[in-house]
């Protein structure tokens, strides 16, 4: 793509040279901040972190806090250019695509003139992106704090000629949607790459690896038949509560979940400052299985099983359990993700909030295998997934290259680095 003919300064710090015929106007100069009042057949609009600014039904209900009075709420028209008042600095910047409702932290503008909503959502968005945007809060907690809209309506913005405004989200609306459908798609394979994987360990870690091994019925419902020399036990009989509790802060290294893993908490802070929490942690040592059996009820999303690869500690919410014998425990954590992936241990907590404890999952009935073929099957489940998750990894680095290139491709475009 080729560039303008001549550039000059534009004075905007974050874009620094612009075409020679563009304008550059302060954005109170272009846009009004509206404060409508609601209406009865109005639905609540969300103004997303990706740009996307539609009513919620359209996308997801759950995840909101909800507001009983709705108080402060106000009348959001479609094509009006939504800014939210404490997520702007992620890119929560777009244009209502409906008419509805929606809460006093966004701020809702309408142009002055002949300037195009679109692009200066895509303008501002790259503005949030550059950091210029976070610069300019108030407040101490800067993540936190207000987007003004009255220091932000002092900032200058590049302006092209309006129909070249309009010309510049065309292409960038057709681009854009191309590129996504790219992303889609890639986001798909990833999808049932980690079905295939997980259907594979499932089939091993149930089954067995001799597909003519005598079976019978195991009694667990979810499994079915299991090869006849396996036993079935419960889960206490193999496995006991860690109640290590770190109350000599004997070990700082303290971990978190992740999707399914465990990783160190980044946390910059004196080990004073964190005494009295990481006192109440429990010390987890190579080998032990951690399970997150909390909020059952709503989240069946995260990965809740992982396996310790080295000592440190994690919140005592958390279920941590240690073999009593010898065992091969990554064939139990194959076994207990399994269950996971069929959300078994959503219909095992007990509470308002559905909370699974040790005492719940130690009745569960699990199939056992001699020790010697839960390594064997361990073996197995490693090859034959490690080639599925080198090409998720390469699908995922596929996707972040095409999502960095589509976000350099807005930035050149709106700010006139690139002719359309």
């Amino acid at each position: 793509m080729e560039k303008y003919p001549t550039y000059k300064q534009s004075g905007i710090k974050w874009i620094s040279e612009i075409p020679e015929h563009w304008e550059t106007l302060r954005a109170k100069n272009m846009f009004t901040k509206e404060k409508r009042s609601i209406r009865e057949e109005d639905d609540v609009i969300t103004c997303f972190r990706d740009g996307q600014v539609t009513l919620r039904k359209n996308r997801r209900t759950t995840g909101f806090t909800e507001s009983i009075t709705e108080v402060g709420y106000q009348g959001i028209r479609k094509g009006d250019l939504v800014i939210h008042q404490m997520d702007a600095f992620a890119g929560a910047i777009g244009v209502s695509d409906s008419d509805g409702k929606g809460t006093s932290v966004y701020h809702c503008c309408t142009p002055k003139g002949k300037y195009d909503a679109t692009y200066f959502a895509y303008l501002i968005r790259i503005m949030a992106y550059s950091g210029y945007i976070q610069s300019l809060y108030r407040g101490i907690r800067e993540r936190s704090s207000d987007f003004n809209f009255n220091i932000f309506g002092r900032q200058y913005l590049a302006v092209p000629p309006y129909f070249e405004q309009q010309s510049i989200v065309t292409f960038l609306e057709n681009e854009t949607a191309n590129i996504d459908a790219y992303i889609k798609q890639r986001q798909q394979e990833i999808i049932a790459l980690n079905e295939l994987k997980q259907a594979e360990i499932a089939q091993v870690v149930t089954k067995g690896l001799n597909p003519n091994a005598p079976m019978k019925d195991s009694g667990i419902a979810w499994i079915g038949e299991i090869p006849e020399h396996w036993e079935c036990k419960r889960i206490g009989s193999t496995y006991i509560e860690n109640k290590h509790i770190n109350s000599d802060l004997g070990c700082n290294e303290a971990y978190k979940f992740n999707y399914g893993s465990l990783v160190r908490k980044d946390e910059d802070v004196k080990l004073e400052e964190v005494a009295d929490v990481y006192s109440k942690y429990t010390v987890i040592s190579k080998n032990d299985i951690i399970i997150n059996g909390l909020n059952l009820n709503y989240d069946f999303v995260t990965q809740r099983v992982a396996i310790v690869e080295q000592k440190g500690i994690i919140t005592s919410a958390y279920v941590a359990i240690t073999p009593r014998d010898e065992v091969n425990s990554e064939y139990f954590s194959y076994l207990f993700k399994s269950m996971d992936a069929k959300k078994l241990f959503n219909g095992m907590g007990t509470g308002i909030r559905l909370t699974l404890g040790f005492g719940e999952l130690k009745k569960q009935q699990i199939p056992i295998p001699p020790k010697d073929e839960q390594d064997l099957i361990v073996k197995n489940i490693k090859a034959k997934t490690s080639k599925i998750e080198e090409y998720i990894a390469a699908l995922k680095s596929e996707i972040a290259q095409m999502q960095e290139y589509k976000q350099r491709l807005i930035s050149d475009v709106v700010t006139g680095k690139m002719k359309v």
